[in-house]
């Protein structure tokens, strides 16, 4: 049988998401729910509707059109979409006539990708690029994902795997040999911490980014730099106890990634927005971070 997935976007001539020119293929579904969230449209494993307000004329086209009655209109003409009830169909998004609604999601199969794929094929060899495979979380559809990756390296095709590094271990031993780089995050080094900003603990983060140093992956690290919750002293001290009892040589960098607010992305969504903050980290707080990795000898990077 046909294995296949559920991506939200493709983004062409990336620069950040591993080397070279990379073609970025974001992938539905994350088992985190991290409170600052840049791609909120991923969490779900099913297609999303996203309302852009500022577009909408109230012409209530949508509301007819919906098979499960799942959009209205209040008296003051703001929009409400029922989240349980909605399939994610599309088709209000379909017949919406200046694009307010926008379904976010689509299944393809493995052939159907490495088509899109291979036609970036040229930038990838003139820059030593290739493709990364983001989210979401991409482990959390691995036959789709080990499937695609078989087919690029085929192909000779540069792969990258952006993970969060929450998934069965074994999962990542079945695409180890097919996976060139991995962009691993790292967030919060405290369980109770870990657990109450992302909804989930991170031990198994921990034992993952264990494995992937022992078999001599290629690593680089991601940390963001989330003001009031990863950038504490506490925080970072402890993920620089933690690395510093690893070999490190198989990890090539640490990038921060700083915070920047996403806010209007989950409300769109019909998501709770959690964060109270909503500046970024100052560059007095980045640079204390960056000396600290850099004292266990990796090259650390501002920005990914």
């Amino acid at each position: 049988m046909m294995v296949k997935g559920i991506i939200f976007d493709i983004k062409r001539y990336a620069i950040h998401d591993g080397p070279g020119i990379r073609t970025t293929i974001f992938m539905k579904g994350c088992p985190l729910r991290c409170w600052w969230c840049h791609n909120p449209e991923g969490i779900s494993p099913k297609p999303d509707i996203m309302y852009f307000s500022f577009k909408c004329i109230h012409c209530h086209t949508c509301v007819k059109a919906c098979p499960e009655n799942a959009v209205s209109f209040d008296e003051n003409e703001i929009q409400h979409i029922d989240r349980e009830k909605c399939t994610g169909c599309g088709i209000c998004a379909e017949l919406c006539p200046t694009n307010a609604l926008r379904l976010v999601g689509k299944v393809v199969t493995v052939d159907e990708l490495i088509r899109e794929i291979e036609k970036d094929i040229k930038f990838h060899d003139s820059s030593d690029g290739g493709v990364t495979f983001s989210g979401g979380e991409p482990l959390f559809q691995p036959e789709f994902l080990e499937d695609i990756l078989k087919e690029c390296k085929k192909r000779y095709i540069h792969t990258t795997v952006d993970t969060s590094g929450y998934a069965p271990t074994r999962i990542l031993e079945k695409i180890l040999s097919y996976t060139d780089l991995f962009l691993y995050d790292l967030k919060l080094f405290d369980e109770k911490e870990h657990i109450k900003y992302t909804g989930v603990p991170n031990e198994l983060i921990k034992k993952n980014l264990i494995f992937l140093v022992e078999k001599k992956a290629n690593v680089i690290l991601r940390f963001p730099v989330i003001p009031g919750i990863t950038d504490t002293e506490w925080n970072v001290k402890g993920w620089a106890r933690f690395l510093s009892e690893l070999d490190l040589s198989s990890i090539q960098e640490i990038d921060l990634l700083p915070y920047h607010d996403v806010g209007e992305k989950f409300n769109r969504l019909g998501r709770e927005y959690k964060m109270e903050v909503h500046h970024a980290p100052s560059d007095e707080t980045l640079k204390w971070i960056k000396e600290e990795f850099k004292g266990l000898g990796l090259k650390v990077k501002i920005g990914g």
